[in-house]
């Protein structure tokens, strides 16, 4: 299956996420997207940031993160997940070996239906090598 295939059934197809991502773990090149649904440079090395992070009070904790120039809370960052709010709305993050999968899910869903979406193609890619 192609990354764009991953996206739009994995992810989007589900019916809990209507943006999705999938990058590289380090080196921030998108290999497939949802049209419209971007992440500059500066906001995905954030992201990648986090999940190194061993302060006491991460950094993604205190100052939120960026997707598309909007600002995100975030309620929990660990090493290998990221879950944001802006309102209702959210953003999760879940990271492979060697992927990052980044889901948006609207006011309408709830965000541990969301996660589970990306959280199962993470643990689906971790399984395959990536």
């Amino acid at each position: 299956m192609s990354w764009q295939a991953y996206v739009d059934q994995s992810l989007v197809g589900t019916g809990n996420i209507d943006q999705g991502i999938i990058c590289d773990a380090t080196d921030k090149t998108i290999w497939a997207a949802t049209p419209g649904f971007d992440i500059l440079g500066p906001e995905l090395q954030v992201i990648i940031d986090s999940f190194t992070d061993k302060s006491p009070t991460k950094k993604v904790i205190e100052h939120g993160i960026k997707i598309n120039g909007e600002k995100y809370m975030v309620i929990e960052s660990t090493e290998d997940s990221l879950k944001a709010k802006k309102g209702k709305e959210g953003v999760l993050v879940a990271k492979t070996n060697k992927a990052l999968l980044i889901g948006h899910h609207p006011a309408d869903i709830q965000t541990t239906n969301a996660y589970a979406a990306v959280a199962a193609l993470a643990e689906y890619l971790k399984g395959t090598g990536y």
